[in-house]
């Protein structure tokens, strides 16, 4: 196990780490109501020249006080993972340095005590929060722009990027154990499906002659695949997101729109469902459903942050973000009625 350097802002870290086995998932049930956060934004946490491209949350201490993280834009030269308190101080409580290139994914591990970050210098570290410890290390043979843990074996997880392949690692033994190959450059983003026996990746395939190949459907254990025919119009989809009710999926597409499909083979999209007013042009904008899937967020590459009903499809709100692109959305995972937001030009916004 190797040490990182890494930045304690504050004199203790207690705030940061007491109690963070205590993961409380119970009150997922007790905040499912979600409401629409007010037009202003309560707090924003960071300012930089840097591109902020995504931030999600993880539950540390009590039910008020989860940290996101958030990881920089690999068009810049950020290389560090930053924790921060989102709800109650705003402060940056830890600064990671863990990468000698920009820093593309990155994801908290189930526990919530530890990150998973892969770069653009080839690298997969699983760092410990608290002691700053590789506890695992690898090199890919590929720039990584995807990471995603297997829903049920948190041992195992997914990685894709600049590459026609995608790999299964195995932290255990940090190997290599599955890899999944398809007529592609890039893997856009990851999803898995129904406990982790399926996963789709969404690709940078979309030319005529090769929409059959923008969203594939794969079958984790054997590597093979189950479906290509599942998106046929000519855009690229930068984010995939899973509805945690329903038995469907989100697609963000470069057409404007976000797209429902079916997780049920044969993944058929809606045709009387689609949700329309934002714009991609080109960025990675994020997309994810509420808590209790009533209302669907999306960024747009105006710098506004959309609300979308699911059952509808209709606008439920607006939100005037940010002066660049909005790129990653966020609900915190408790209090459903939180939102946090990113752009490109390296802001971090807490909505209430």
């Amino acid at each position: 196990m190797l040490k990182n350097p890494s930045i304690l802002h504050g004199e203790k870290n207690s705030e940061l780490f007491a109690n963070s086995c205590r993961v409380l998932r119970d009150l997922h049930f007790a905040h499912s109501c979600c409401y629409l956060p007010s037009h202003r934004a309560q707090a924003t946490l960071a300012a930089s020249p840097s591109a902020c491209v995504a931030i999600t949350f993880t539950v540390l201490l009590r039910p008020s006080s989860p940290h996101p993280f958030l990881w920089r834009s690999p068009l810049t030269s950020a290389v560090e993972i930053k924790v921060w308190n989102a709800v109650d101080s705003g402060y940056c409580l830890q600064t990671y340095s863990l990468h000698t290139e920009a820093v593309r994914a990155a994801r908290w591990s189930p526990c919530g005590r530890r990150i998973l970050s892969g770069g653009f210098d080839f690298a997969l570290h699983l760092t410990d929060l608290e002691t700053g410890t590789q506890l695992f290390s690898g090199r890919s043979d590929f720039r990584i722009t995807t990471l995603k843990f297997h829903p049920k074996d948190h041992n195992i997880f997914l990685c894709g990027g600049f590459s026609s392949e995608m790999k299964a690692w195995d932290i255990r033994t940090s190997k290599v154990m599955r890899s999944y190959k398809a007529t592609i450059q890039q893997t856009l983003d990851i999803l898995f499906l129904r406990e982790g026996s399926e996963f789709l990746s969404s690709t940078d395939a979309s030319t005529r002659d090769s929409a059959d190949r923008t969203i594939i459907a794969w079958d984790f254990r054997t590597s093979a695949k189950i479906s290509n025919q599942i998106f046929h119009e000519r855009f690229t989809c930068p984010s995939l997101a899973l509805h945690p009710r329903e038995p469907v999926f989100l697609a963000q597409t470069n057409g404007n729109y976000l797209a429902l499909f079916s997780t049920v083979w044969p993944y058929r999209m809606s045709r009387r469902r689609r949700y329309e007013g934002h714009k991609v042009e080109g960025y990675s904008v994020g997309c994810e459903c509420s808590p209790g899937g009533d209302l669907l967020v999306t960024g747009s590459a105006d710098g506004r942050v959309l609300m979308y009903s699911f059952r509808t499809a209709s606008r439920a709100c607006t939100l005037q973000g940010h002066t660049q692109a909005c790129v990653g959305t966020t609900y915190h995972p408790v209090l459903p009625s939180v939102l946090a937001t990113c752009s490109w030009g390296g802001d971090v916004k807490i909505w209430h």
